[in-house]
């Protein structure tokens, strides 16, 4: 123990430094905005200069309101194929609403809704009853939604005697816990499971209509969603679900228009059928690109109401096909919170500050028109000054209360807004209210004629909007509270941890054990200068947005760089040209795998299928490709579980060991057998009918628990001393391996057993090429001499695996239905557990615990050195030089993302970046630790 705590305190050192460094970093550079315990409330309104009842904040007008939430809505779906370049086949499938908005102009629209990133179902959902920004950090919480605090329309209208009732997605119930009168929640984080949630949502939806025990339904279906992560937008089952929704949707507007009859159950309801975010073609969202922020709103009034004026539209109009024009309008989704308040005459929430949308206020209004009376009769313009009239108090009201909240927001924040943005807001507010005394008289005494009155009427809304426009943006511009200071300070202590591995490695080299590559030879020296080149350059690249989109491409570039230099050393010496050339060919496969990865990302991308793995997405168009796809993870399996028979026959391996490689070749056979269930080619699928698809991977797993149990728990009760220690250290490293392997393999999918087979070959090459450069005789290092180059190759090659297995660096990168192989519902903890397995499986975990190889394969090494306190140190240094490596990069996208804070691409790109890295950077510090502990 005391061996181990002499090397291993250091990583403890290193994990706390970089613990700390990453908590005040994030804490400076990911700040939450103060959400404020304070709530709206209807007495507060006589503190404004507005016109107010004594019951409520505006004149409720609608009595009901159904709220249908279709998750991942994209705008394509709802607005017609005319609106865009190209027709795609799931376009116009939503037909009844396009339908409603062309015969029903006045009383029925399609709104483009712009949503603010990120677009992750919890946030989306915050946004819209709070009509506040939530901030990045919370898409950490989206797979366990906290109770939402912070004032919202849910809260204001219990609060308010609102009868609330909620059937589909179960985070509703979650944000908001006792909150509804009746609730039908359904589990949502099964991306596989298209139906359930929608089923429950359409048994409850139907039948509530005609009950009277309800204000406010709210529906959230979510198969779109689901159909999307998994098959994508372009896909069977997308368009079928979509048809479903036209047919329900049919359902509910003949249900209310039925009874919209004077009287009548729905005389004054308002129906709203709308997205949370969009989606990318792919099916993903979480980011800031169009596809994702762009959703959709379908509002529709049951009443015969005129036409909206121009002046507060914004619509646009094309030809639908029947050549009949169709407009769409947009909106801000921050404008849904206060709009919704201001419809059904409940306070606003505390933190709003979207303004109330016209035309959505209009269609439930809706007593307007701008056409002059030919007879002469002013009725027209009266209905309208009427609804301005209305209109204006309510924008009062709600600048009143967005002034309120920025003017208690800067006083209890830390560090609020900027005096010089307080003063632009006081300065537009004042001007906004500068006219009020005028225009309220004309609201309490309607003797002024119509066309005196209007002009001061749009002036005022005008002078209004500016304010809520001006709030709005400035939000969005400035609302992350960087602090420069505590960023700096993270900053800080990441340069110290990297001098903590610098002082770690001198440690080992003055144990006069290990030593560094001495400058007297050229090629020791040149490869110690190449390893810092390499380290610095791919460092320097994460400052550009651009090589952060290619970060693997990148990484490729670097690697295949050091490979060529190593291939002039070979036909320099004429040796080891074959394992160079292998080498150089497998980077040169990393690289189109990278680029197939990628393809997800692409708009044309053919890689869209069930499985998470982008080898199925090939074309099966030709039978040769069929059998390639059925055929070649399988013959890689093979030669997998031929390796680590190979590798226990060659040296001495006895016990847990032994038992621990035989059950991974075992595990081997049963991914095998499970990916046979799943095959085009043998009809198994009857026969292992629900084994296949849940009981084999979930043996699996107990068989890889099983096997680090073993490995872990029974040294502590046999204490074996041998003297062959590398040996000891080769079997040691072999078996926890191989005992990770098969769960990452059955994770990542039938490219999973290829990714593993090309990553033990690249690590044979690497190894039998290290020291090529020095003067030795068998191509490898000399036991007292640690070159870094193969370490810096081994950190390049982990990165190539990440991009190579599908994943990128976005929330929208991580597959979902990897943490759902083996199981059909949703816990929170093995989810995440599987997802990070999948995630970091080949990049981190199997990585870290394959460095060994670079200083204990038995056939590389003249077997007349054993000495364990040198192969400990060269272990040891081997894992600092890992890990120096890994925080500098990490160090330098910290310094990326503080430089380019206010990036317009910072939320999008930047942010994200820093998370994976982060997260990859903990975790690769305590797979250290635990793989020093487990070795040494």
């Amino acid at each position: 123990m005391g061996g181990w705590w002499r090397l291993g305190k250091w990583t403890v050192l290193i994990i706390f430094l970089h613990i700390i460094a990453i908590l005040i970093f994030t804490k400076g550079f990911l700040l939450t905005r103060t959400e404020l315990p304070h709530s709206s409330h209807c007495s507060d309104l006589s503190q404004s200069p507005c016109l107010s009842s004594s019951s409520s904040w505006t004149k409720p007008v609608v009595d009901r309101l159904v709220i249908i939430v279709l998750d991942a809505l994209r705008f394509d779906f709802v607005a017609p194929s005319s609106f865009f370049e190209a027709k795609q086949p799931w376009m116009d499938k939503l037909k009844v609403l396009q339908r409603m908005a062309l015969e029903k102009p006045s009383s029925a629209k399609i709104f483009k809704a712009i949503a603010d990133p990120p677009t992750t179902s919890l946030q989306r959902l915050k946004g819209l009853t709070t009509g506040a920004l939530p901030t990045f950090i919370d898409v950490g919480n989206s797979f366990g939604a906290p109770a939402i605090v912070e004032d919202n329309f849910i809260t204001q209208l219990i609060q308010n005697g609102k009868r609330v009732v909620m059937m589909g997605d179960d985070t509703w119930t979650q944000l908001f816990p006792n909150h509804f009168n009746k609730s039908y929640p359904y589990p949502s984080f099964n991306v596989k499971d298209l139906d359930t949630v929608d089923n429950g949502c359409i048994e409850h939806l139907l039948p509530s209509l005609y009950q009277q025990d309800w204000d406010v339904l709210i529906a959230h279906f979510l198969g779109v969603d689901h159909a999307g992560h998994i098959y994508g937008v372009n896909s069977t089952a997308m368009i079928k679900k979509l048809e479903q929704y036209n047919t329900v949707l049919e359902k509910v507007i003949d249900v209310l228009q039925k009874q919209s009859g004077p009287g009548e159950l729905h005389e004054n309801s308002l129906l709203l059928v709308m997205g949370d975010h969009g989606q990318t073609l792919n099916g993903d969202h979480g980011g800031g690109s169009a596809e994702e922020v762009e959703t959709s709103i379908f509002a529709m009034s049951f009443k015969d109401l005129p036409s909206v004026p121009s002046e507060f539209h914004s619509s646009s109009c094309e030809p639908d096909l029947a050549s009949k024009n169709i407009c769409v309008s947009s909106v801000q989704q921050l404008d849904f919170a206060v709009t919704v308040s201001s419809l059904l005459g409940v306070p606003f929430p505390f933190g709003s500050i979207g303004r109330v949308n016209p035309e959505l206020y209009a269609l439930a209004v809706g007593s307007w028109n701008l056409e002059d009376d030919k007879t002469g009769n002013n009725e027209g313009k009266t209905m309208l000054e009427e609804w301005m009239q209305n209109y204006v108090n309510v924008l009062c009201i709600n600048s009143w209360q967005v002034k309120r909240y920025i003017d208690v927001y800067s006083a209890l924040s830390v560090i609020g807004f900027s005096s010089e943005d307080l003063f632009e807001i006081s300065d537009l507010y004042a001007k906004a209210e500068e006219n009020w005394s005028y225009t309220k008289n004309l609201l309490l005494y309607k003797n002024e004629s119509c066309s005196t009155s209007l002009p001061d009427l749009k002036k005022q809304i005008v002078a209004y909007f500016d304010f809520l426009s001006y709030v709005a943006e400035l939000a969005r511009s400035k609302w992350t509270e960087f602090n420069l200071k505590m960023m700096a300070i993270g900053i800080g202590i990441m340069l110290l941890s990297l001098c903590s591995h610098f002082l770690a490695i001198k440690k080992v080299n003055k144990s006069n054990v290990v030593s560094l590559p001495s400058s007297r030879d050229s090629g020791i020296s040149f490869g110690l200068t190449l390893t810092s080149f390499i380290v610095v350059i791919r460092a320097c690249s994460l400052l550009s947005n651009s090589f952060i989109l290619g970060e693997g491409k990148v990484a490729n570039f670097l690697l295949a760089t050091t490979c060529i230099m190593t291939l002039r050393y070979c036909f320099m010496k004429k040796k080891m040209l074959l394992e160079a050339a292998v080498f150089l060919l497998l980077t040169f496969i990393l690289r189109i795998a990278i680029e197939v990865g990628l393809s997800k990302q692409a708009a044309t991308s053919q890689f869209m299928n069930v499985s998470s793995s982008w080898i199925l997405g090939v074309s099966m168009n030709q039978l040769v490709w069929t059998y390639m796809v059925e055929i070649v993870p399988i013959l890689a399996l093979i030669t997998l579980g031929y390796f680590l028979y190979k590798a226990i026959s060659s040296c001495c391996c006895w016990g847990v060991p032994k038992y621990v490689i035989m059950g991974t070749i075992f595990s081997y056979f049963l991914i095998a057998l499970h990916w046979a269930s799943e095959s085009n080619i043998l009809d198994l699928a009857a026969l292992l009918k629900g084994i296949g698809k849940s009981y084999i991977p979930q043996t699996i797993y107990v068989i890889g628990l099983s096997q680090l149990s073993l490995l872990a728990f029974v040294p502590l009760f046999s204490k074996e001393e041998t003297s062959d220690y590398k040996g000891s250290l080769f079997v040691k490293m072999i078996s926890i391996l191989s005992a990770c392997s098969s769960t990452v393999i059955i994770l990542q999918g039938k490219q999973g057993a290829l990714i593993a087979l090309g990553s033990v070959v690249a690590g044979y090459c690497i190894r039998r090429l290290q020291g090529i450069e020095q003067n030795t005789d068998n191509g490898a290092a000399g036991a007292s001499i640690l070159d870094p180059l193969p370490v810096a190759q081994w950190s390049l090659l982990a990165v190539c695996l990440f991009f190579a297995s599908g994943h990128w660096c976005a929330f929208d990168g991580l597959r979902y239905g990897a943490a759902f192989i083996g199981f059909d519902e949703f816990i929170l903890v093995r989810q995440a557990i599987l997802l990070t397995i999948d995630t970091f499986g080949f990049s981190h975990i199997l990585s870290v615990f394959a460095m060994p190889f670079f200083v204990a394969c038995p056939s590389l090494f003249n077997q007349t050195e054993n000495n364990r306190s040198l192969f400990s140190m060269k272990l040891f240094r081997t894992f600092m030089i890992y890990g120096l490596i890994t925080a500098t990069t990490v160090t330098a996208t910290i310094l990326c993302v503080a430089i380019q804070r206010r990036h317009l691409m910072v939320w999008g790109l930047f942010a994200p970046k820093f998370v994976f890295d982060v997260v990859g950077l903990i975790l690769t510090d305590v797979l250290i630790f635990l793989a020093s502990v487990y070795y040494f």
